[in-house]
């Protein structure tokens, strides 16, 4: 029984980037815990993941508030720039 819940390294990334999107099952999530116990790599993996996802989080909600879109001179620039390199 216990060694269906053996997974390798490869397998908790895998897991651990589903869980970022909560797309992990309960099973696989028993897994992972089981695995992070025993796997220091994959315990600081788990934690940069989380902190990556957080700021990337924080960032997007703060760029969604800005506008991106050019000027009409720097259009016109765009424009002109485009027509040189062809």
């Amino acid at each position: 029984m216990f060694k269906s819940l053996k997974i390798t390294c490869d397998e908790a990334t895998t897991i651990c980037d589903k869980n970022q999107y909560g797309a992990a099952t309960i099973v696989e999530l028993i897994k992972l815990n089981i695995h992070l116990i025993r796997c220091k790599i994959c315990t600081l993996y788990t934690k940069q993941n989380i902190t990556l996802t957080n700021f990337y989080k924080v960032f997007s909600k703060s760029c969604k508030e800005v506008k991106h879109c050019l000027t009409s001179e720097e259009k016109e620039e765009l424009k002109k720039a485009l027509e040189q390199n062809k």
